[in-house]
């Protein structure tokens, strides 16, 4: 009897395993839904960043100073590679603000994200709306170039720099490498007013292929704000803080690394100048405007990867065609132009999950409108992305819905959603998933989303709430990321985790 009791106890245990085994998983529990944060990690960085020594990095550029770029060749194509170096990390201890902790280097950024934003902004509304008459007006310049200022002085600082070769011989700069902008410059000789530099001022009397441009040239009247003056071309690019670059427009060669030099580029000669570019010695454009760098290369295309922006390394950006191929974690979408304003890159972004659930967003949030306002746009100047209410209030609710396990923590101003997180090591968060057409989908890494405001514990959710009918994707969201900006084909791919 008893070795029957054994054999029966023996079988409904094994019974009950198999069950327990083969259960169906409970649908909260689908891949999909959360994500984890590494906490311990992200604090790490924290104190990584304020641990950066820009004199060991300055004699590594100067070790380093022809292997910073390099050239990959062929009969068919040529594609230049440039390594990015984040504001935060520039290797020249005279230019690089030493900050007392995270907190205040967590706010200096956001200064400056802030008014990047506002100048994208205010550069959209006038153009859309014709005039904005809350914006001022720049002094009239000799020569009669008048243009709108536009608010931002972070439009012509920046948040990543290079170094390119001007004229013919070379003379190095570092310059503010920025999507946002359609102008190039650089400060020149003979200076009437210069801000202070880390390279010597560029003196074009020293350069062969230095040419002014005429006035009715075709790169002159695409200038957005552009005179003639003994009959060359003059520009004016002003900033909303009264920053500002004035001087004369030339076609000039610019070389990277030991690539064959590129000729003809339009460059602003910038002979007034005054503002805070920190190092810079001028900007080097990337946006879709015909004056832009891209412009004048045989593909207008570039490739681009940055690292987490408190990991104190290069980024790199590729200009030409790609040349990896689209791999199965590769997301595209298609690459939209405003009718108005030819500077930015607008995406096809048509949703947002939170939490393996699409929000209930109204697809005119999202959409660009038939007189070329709203739509979503991407912009590696700015750090959080921006939303308007019909797309953050949906997104918060949600993410506030599925975090309800988490310890409320504080922030700047410009957040509302914040957690303290000190004692956690790794955390479960709400995923959150771009949406694009033909139904892809780009899932975030929670780094992506959830920044650390402090070595403290607290994060916050890296999207902030805006008035503005236009959306902006920032580099948090998409960094670690390979972004593909196709102009040829009018797409643009991301492949995460390829940096």
């Amino acid at each position: 009897m008893a070795s029957l009791f054994h054999l029966f106890f023996l079988l409904s245990l094994s019974l009950s395993l198999s069950l327990a085994l083969c259960r169906v998983k409970d649908p909260s529990e689908s891949p999909g839904t959360t994500t984890t944060l590494d906490v311990t990690a992200a604090l790490r960085k924290t104190t990584q960043a304020l641990a950066f020594d820009p004199h060991t990095a300055h004699r590594q550029l100067l070790d380093k100073e022809i292997k910073t770029t390099t050239l990959r060749f062929s009969a068919s194509t040529a594609t230049l590679s440039l390594q990015l170096y984040p504001r935060d990390f520039l290797p020249l201890p005279n230019f690089t603000t030493t900050h007392k902790d995270y907190e205040s280097l967590t706010l200096a950024r956001l200064r400056r994200d802030s008014d990047r934003v506002r100048s994208i902004f205010a550069r959209v509304a006038i153009v859309n709306n014709g005039f904005d008459s809350r914006a001022p007006r720049a002094a009239a310049m000799p020569g009669s170039i008048r243009g709108t200022i536009v608010s931002g002085s972070s439009q012509g600082i920046g948040e990543y720099f290079s170094r390119v070769g001007i004229g013919r011989p070379a003379k190095p700069q570092f310059m503010v490498l920025d999507t946002g902008s359609d102008v190039s410059w650089v400060q020149c000789l003979p200076c009437t007013d210069c801000y202070k530099q880390a390279d010597p001022i560029y003196d074009p009397t020293g350069s062969d292929t230095y040419t002014p441009l005429r006035c009715f040239s075709e790169l002159c009247l695409s200038a957005t704000n552009s005179a003639c003056r003994n009959a060359t071309c003059h520009y004016q690019v002003v900033y909303g803080d009264g920053s500002f670059s004035i001087g004369e427009l030339a076609a000039e060669t610019l070389t990277i690394g030991n690539a064959p030099p590129i000729e003809n580029v339009a460059m602003g000669c910038g002979f007034d100048n005054e503002g805070t570019f920190v190092a810079a010695g001028g900007l080097l454009a990337l946006g879709t405007g015909a004056l832009s760098f891209p412009s004048h290369l045989p593909s207008h295309s570039f490739t681009y990867c940055l690292v987490d922006r408190d990991t104190p390394g290069t980024s790199i950006i590729d200009f030409g065609p790609p040349t990896a191929q689209p791999e199965a974690s590769t997301i595209t979408t298609k690459l939209l132009r405003s009718k108005k304003i030819r500077t930015f890159y607008y995406l096809e972004l048509t949703g947002i999950s939170v939490g393996g659930t699409k929000l209930a967003i109204p697809p005119s949030a999202l959409a660009m409108d038939s007189d070329g306002s709203g739509g979503v746009i991407l912009d590696t100047g700015t750090a959080v992305s921006r939303l308007n209410k019909q797309v953050y209030e949906p997104l918060r609710e949600a993410f506030v819905n599925g975090t309800r396990h988490l310890s409320p923590g504080t922030g700047p101003g410009i957040f509302d959603t914040c957690y303290n997180m000190p004692p956690m090591k790794r955390v479960q968060v709400p995923s959150v998933v771009f949406h694009f057409g033909e139904g892809k989908e780009l899932r975030l890494r929670p780094n992506n989303f959830l920044m650390p405001v402090d070595s403290k514990g607290n994060f916050c959710l890296a999207f902030a709430k805006t008035p503005s009918p236009l959306n902006i994707i920032g580099n948090v969201q998409h960094q670690r990321m390979r972004v593909v900006i196709d102009m040829e084909n009018s797409i643009v791919s991301f492949t995460p985790n390829k940096c």
